[in-house]
Formats: structure tokens, C-alpha cells, sequence
């Protein structure tokens, strides 16, 4: 009698994993090239405009053969300004090379006093990652679904 192997049971990554925030980077990934196109052809800088919308600075801060480092964020006033109130200023890095973006930087509504005075779980870091990740995802689905355009350089 011939026995057939069984594929192993795969589960699917749960929330709050390090399996799961893997996932999300790539998902993160797939989304922000359906809202950017082709990362690294994108200008340095620019502003995408919806009416009646807050316009989306995105910056290029970084540029290598395998990552590119964006910082993204709403502009709440006038661009040209000296002085702008953004949020929720994101530094994400993708690499091309793995297909996946991740939130390196982010600007809390707390400082890092108040982060250094509270006792931490040793998981925080993982939450932290997943919240702002998941972030991420959330925003870069609003952005498409509000019709916000980032064009690529000529």
C-alpha cells in the first residue's frame, strides 16, 4: 500500500505576530507601488492634490540599488509656508530586492519621556511595529480609494 505524503497544515499568520508583520510588509509593498508606480522612478519630491482633500507631501529621502527611504505625511498648511503642521509624518523603507515596505520612523502624539517612564513588555516592539505598519496599510488604501496620484518623472 503506498502512503501519500500530506502537505504540512499552513496557518495563517495571526495579528500581532512576527509572522503577521512580515505579511503586512508586504502588503504594504504591493500597496504602495499601486499608489506610487515605479518607486524608483519617482521625483524627489512632490504634492498630490485631491479637491477638498489635505494635500500628501511624499519625499524621497533615500535612494540605494536596494531600498528606497520615503517620508510621507499630510500637509495642513499652505506648502510654501516655512512653517508646516504635518502629520502623520512616516518614514518607510522598501526594499526592492525582499518586496516589502515597512514604517521606520513615525511622529508619536507622546514624547520619548513619557515612552523611557513607563514600564515596557518586551513584545513592544513588535506592537509598535505592527500598529504603525498596519497604519500604513490603512492610510495607503484611503489614499487610493480618495484618488490621490503620485506621478512618476518624465
Amino acid at each position: 500500500m503506498l502512503i501519500k505524503e500530506q502537505a504540512p497544515a499552513v496557518a495563517p499568520a495571526l495579528p500581532n505576530s512576527f509572522t503577521g508583520l512580515m505579511d503586512l510588509y508586504e502588503t504594504n509593498y504591493m500597496q504602495l507601488k499601486l499608489l506610487l508606480g515605479s518607486i524608483q522612478a519617482l521625483p524627489d519630491q512632490q504634492l498630490a492634490r485631491v479637491a477638498e482633500r489635505l494635500p500628501v507631501r511624499l519625499e524621497v529621502r533615500e535612494r540605494s540599488a536596494h531600498t528606497t527611504t520615503l517620508f510621507m505625511t499630510y500637509v495642513f498648511s499652505s506648502y510654501t509656508e516655512a512653517v508646516q503642521a504635518t502629520r502623520p509624518d512616516l518614514l518607510v523603507r522598501i526594499y526592492h530586492d525582499a518586496l516589502q515596505a515597512e514604517v521606520i520612523h513615525h511622529r508619536c502624539r507622546f514624547d520619548e519621556r513619557m515612552l523611557h517612564n513607563q514600564p515596557l513588555a518586551l513584545d513592544n516592539m513588535l506592537s509598535c511595529r505592527w500598529r504603525m505598519n498596519r497604519f500604513l496599510f490603512k492610510w495607503i488604501s484611503y489614499l487610493r480609494r480618495q484618488g490621490y496620484v503620485f506621478q512618476e518623472k518624465d
